[in-house]
């Protein structure tokens, strides 16, 4: 199946396109940052599959989904949607698409998703193994420190020290990521900040908030601090935080 990627991310192109070159079923036919080139190239019925970003400069993906539909001699290209937010799910699924891929995607996720292009039963569907080697390759062991992440803010991919992070507050559609020097506004949800954060290293204590363990300077009651800054300690959060700082 000839795939393409539309994402406005270079670090998605480069994921995705390693994932797709795993899967013996798949041939990548290109990446780009631009859905009018994917949309004249799927109504022109070069692709089979779709990996689509929802949140992009140009058209959206439920925008996109809307004007493709089928190309121009029937060939109907099926869609995979990849994005860091949750909320466009239940409208992806009103346009049909195949799944709905969460950023940050692991192997194991996309493997799955694409196990469901095959039609079922078949002999591809019925002899597909979970290529365990290659995982090997693209997620490192979870023993490997961290020793940076990166963001997406307004234009582009902001590299994170993590020892610099002082705290993350969750706003309505923003993260702020607070240094001692900066602070970054990133695109995407508290859920995935946490799940890319070293668990470690760093805590959720409030529904919108993330702290570093070693910023804090002393914890009073249902208050946290660290700096300048009081962070509320929710009570949802209590236990597992004080179990957390205790080993």
């Amino acid at each position: 199946m000839r795939c393409l990627i539309v994402d406005d991310e270079p670090l998605a192109h480069t994921i995705l396109s390693d994932y797709v070159n795993k899967v013996p079923f798949l041939e990548l036919a290109g990446a780009t940052t631009s859905p009018i080139e994917a949309l004249t190239r799927v109504q022109q019925g070069e692709i089979d599959v779709l990996f689509l970003d929802i949140q992009m400069p140009e058209l959206t993906g439920i925008q996109f989904m809307s004007l493709a539909r089928r190309s121009v001699n029937g060939h109907q290209c099926r869609i995979i949607l990849t994005t860091a937010y949750s909320e466009y799910a239940l409208e992806g699924y009103e346009h049909d698409v195949v799944d709905y891929l969460l950023k940050p995607v692991s192997f194991e996720r996309f493997y799955k998703a694409v196990l469901k292009l095959l039609p079922t039963n078949s002999p591809a569907e019925r002899t597909a193994t979970f290529p365990t080697e290659s995982i090997q390759l693209t997620i490192p062991p979870a023993e490997v420190p961290k020793d940076f992440i990166f963001v997406k803010t307004e234009y582009r991919l902001q590299r994170v020290v993590l020892s610099e992070v002082l705290y993350c507050e969750g706003l309505k559609d923003y993260i702020s990521i607070y240094t001692p020097t900066n602070r970054i506004l990133a695109l995407q949800t508290m859920k995935s900040m946490e799940d890319k954060l070293p668990a470690h290293q760093f805590a959720r204590v409030h529904k919108s908030y993330i702290v570093a363990l070693n910023r804090i300077e002393s914890i009073e009651r249902s208050r946290i601090y660290i700096g300048k800054a009081v962070i509320p300690l929710g009570d949802t959060y209590r236990d597992a935080f004080y179990r957390l700082i205790e080993s």
